[in-house]
């Protein structure tokens, strides 16, 4: 690498959320992550003029995952760059990306079956029509190890980080560690206030090796998560903050492990509680958010905990 590569975060507000892009301003324009269908031509290619540079000039698109707030914009801004940019997903998932009925069937498989919404499916298919710009084929799909060059000897590289979604990577811009990771990194949680993960044994592991062998100088983060009280990190975290936000996700993640065992281990019986049933988990973690705001990050990682324990017996 010759020079440092500056990062800038480019926001599109969506709902509670607000979602971030990042722009490696490398000699080829890379994009990580995409927001919703309307960012795009609504708040990347205004940014990026503001900085003098050209939307249609975007050369990589990278997606750290599946999730359709992160791949909602990539078809629009592939579109946009005159179908040059090369589009890169983790392969597993790929599928997130190619369908939007991927989407829906993983309501169906996950948070929806503990969601007593009769309108879940359609308020799903809904969704993935108004957020997703256009269902596409990757241009590259990778596992984690590989290396991308944006030109003038600027490389970023490529690490699995499973856990929230089973194909969630980082992308590290070589020789500075500006490390992109999405929503890999859930500390408390986001707008709901609960941390949400598919795998609670990938999540682990993959915190522990952004936190042992990655250690960010930079990490940059996909929504303004939040510390135990409440205060959300921005989305840009230094290297101590980046320490700090990876040591408690850990210690987090020991802690819902802890309650969701004991309430596996004790039956799940089902209840009146917006919780069930999993109500002593929220008990026991003091947890008062609402469970049945999209995207349900409680039901999703009590499943993922319920499918693990399932597995072990």
């Amino acid at each position: 690498m010759t020079d440092d590569v500056k990062i800038h975060p480019l926001v599109s507000p969506w709902g509670r959320f607000g979602l971030y892009s990042f722009l490696i301003d490398a000699p080829e324009l890379a994009i990580v992550d995409t927001g919703i269908a309307s960012s795009p031509a609504q708040g990347m290619a205004p940014a990026l003029e503001a900085i003098g540079r050209r939307i249609e000039d975007v050369r990589w698109i990278l997606l750290t995952h599946g999730h359709i707030d992160h791949i909602g914009g990539a078809h629009a801004l592939w579109e946009l760059t005159g179908r040059r940019a090369q589009v890169v997903i983790h392969e597993a998932d790929a599928h997130l990306l190619r369908s939007r009925q991927a989407h829906v069937d993983e309501y169906l498989t996950g948070r929806g079956r503990y969601l007593d919404d009769p309108q879940g499916v359609e308020k799903q298919i809904a969704s993935t029509k108004a957020v997703i710009s256009g269902e596409m084929e990757p241009s590259i799909l990778v596992r984690g190890g590989e290396t991308l060059s944006l030109g003038g000897g600027v490389t970023v590289s490529v690490h699995s980080i499973p856990g929230h979604t089973a194909g969630s990577v980082a992308y590290v811009v070589d020789g500075q560690n500006d490390v992109f990771v999405g929503d890999a990194v859930q500390v408390h949680g986001a707008a709901n206030g609960f941390p949400g993960y598919e795998d609670p044994l990938a999540y682990r592991s993959s915190l522990q090796y952004l936190r042992d062998e990655i250690r960010p100088n930079h990490l940059y983060l996909g929504h303004p998560y939040r510390r135990a009280d409440g205060v959300a990190y921005g989305v840009e975290l230094d290297r101590d903050q980046a320490s700090e936000a990876l040591r408690e996700s850990v210690d987090i993640e020991v802690g819902v492990r802890g309650a969701a065992h004991q309430c596996l281990c004790g039956g799940l019986p089902e209840t009146d509680s917006a919780y069930s049933p999993f109500a002593p988990v929220a008990d026991k973690l003091g947890y008062e958010g609402d469970p049945t705001l999209e995207p349900s990050p409680f039901f999703t990682t009590m499943h993922g905990y319920r499918t693990q324990y399932d597995e072990e017996e």
